[in-house]
């Protein structure tokens, strides 16, 4: 087969593509109207082509070429690719360019493009090794898009109907165990299966062959024990006894591989020195919780770990120049999620299956307390799966106000939650390292 008969072959998918049904993303693609290169990133399988194909689409002539294909990862002579696009595309001045690392050298073949005079689009799946080669060879030249599976807002986009507030109950937990990847969702098969052979097929291309991993026993037992594991603490160290690594070196670059390859985030602990957030346990997150309940070995059904891992998710896909931590103090009283925009904390988040438990209660609202007079915020918040008012607490002196969201509203408009700017109007003082 000629390097044009796979163009061919790729259009006719592309035109497939086009006419199956669109589920309309929430985030629009930065700069389509930039002669800057667009770079869209994210899981595989998460929706980036079918984005980008249909953004480009409206109102624009490309060509398309799909690096997921392993006949053309081995070509000595890319102009071959550029002659095959413009005999089948008719010399198209938009390109996109789909999985774009799994060429060779590809950062150089993209940069020769843009001083062509090609507008390009590129996708891919590995954060960290698109981000260091842009950073090398296109600095300030690129703007970034971060596709991520279906957020609940748009999850509710697949129902004809509106839903009522109880059916947007029972969502939020159908979705925490379907999770968002679009094409099960879309064609409504069940998505147990195909998420299982997804997360096996995203840790064996790209990230055992591509970084040439020996003991792939080591990073299949890192996996499951995480999978088990969503929303808790670990160290380096904890996890190589855990998973019998050769080293806790050894599970800091398995994890980092993970992370890279979008199946797990962390966020560190929340700590005024710089110094102790680093030498602190980070908090392990599913970057969908549908592999969890695909792939987790004897996950028991803890809801509140699971919305946890939902608002972590929704939290890590609204970062726009905040961070996000978690806190907790000597008496290992915890608060789920800290909000940092700049040098304030903007708001605290505690995350609750439901509120019925006194006890579980008010643990909960205790950490809230004493972590906003800790940290001088007073926006404080608490997801539960009903629960909506607005109240008013006291421990030991320490007042707060503390307003109780159901999780499907936030989820549906996390912009209730204010984190841009409810603080007491105090800022850190400064960071010593």
């Amino acid at each position: 087969m000629t390097i044009r008969d796979i163009i061919l072959v790729q259009q006719r998918d592309l035109e497939h593509t086009l006419a199956e049904p669109y589920i309309e993303r929430v985030t629009s693609m930065t700069g389509q109207k930039s002669p800057l290169i667009k770079v869209i990133i994210g899981p595989r399988r998460a929706g980036k082509s079918f984005f980008a194909i249909h953004h480009l689409s409206r109102n624009r002539n490309f060509g398309y070429v799909n690096f997921d294909d392993e006949r053309l990862g081995d070509l000595p002579d890319y102009d071959e690719i550029l002659a095959a696009v413009d005999s089948v595309y008719g010399n198209p001045k938009v390109l996109l360019l789909d999985e774009i690392q799994n060429l060779p050298k590809w950062e150089l073949f993209v940069n020769r493009l843009a001083r062509m005079g090609y507008d390009l689009v590129i996708t891919g799946s590995n954060s960290h090794l698109l981000s260091s080669e842009l950073a090398t060879h296109l600095t300030g030249r690129y703007l970034q898009t971060t596709i991520l599976p279906f957020s609940f807002r748009e999850y509710l986009r697949l129902f004809p109907q509106e839903r009522t507030t109880q059916e947007k109950i029972s969502a939020v937990y159908q979705y925490a165990q379907d999770g968002g990847f679009p094409e099960p969702l879309a064609k409504k098969f069940p998505a147990r299966d195909y998420l299982a052979t997804l997360f096996d097929s995203i840790v064996y291309k790209d990230i055992v062959r591509r970084f040439h991993i020996r003991s792939v026993q080591g990073i299949e037992d890192l996996t499951r024990y995480l999978l088990a594991n969503i929303a808790t603490e670990y160290s380096y160290g904890s996890l190589a006894r855990i998973t019998q690594s050769k080293s806790p070196m050894t599970v800091r670059k398995y994890l980092g591989y993970l992370e890279e390859a979008f199946l797990f985030f962390s966020l560190p602990r929340f700590s005024f020195k710089v110094r102790d957030q680093v030498a602190a346990n980070k908090k392990i997150y599913c970057m969908d919780t549908g592999f969890v309940a695909a792939k987790a070995f004897r996950f028991s059904e803890n809801r509140k770990k699971l919305y946890e891992n939902l608002v972590a998710i929704e939290l890590f896909r609204q970062q726009n120049g905040t961070s996000i931590f978690y806190w907790k103090n000597v008496q290992q009283e915890e608060v789920d999620f800290v909000v940092q925009k700049e040098n304030r904390v903007t708001v605290l988040i505690q995350v609750c299956a439901d509120l019925n438990d006194e006890k579980t209660k008010s643990r909960e609202i205790r950490a809230l307390v004493k972590a906003s007079r800790e940290l001088h915020c007073n926006n404080l918040l608490i997801l539960s799966e009903q629960e909506e008012k607005t109240g008013e607490t006291e421990w030991f002196g320490m007042r707060g106000t503390i307003r109780y969201v159901p999780l499907w509203k936030w989820l549906e408009n996390p912009d209730i939650g204010d984190t841009t700017g409810q603080a007491t109007g105090e800022s850190f003082p400064p960071s010593p390292v």
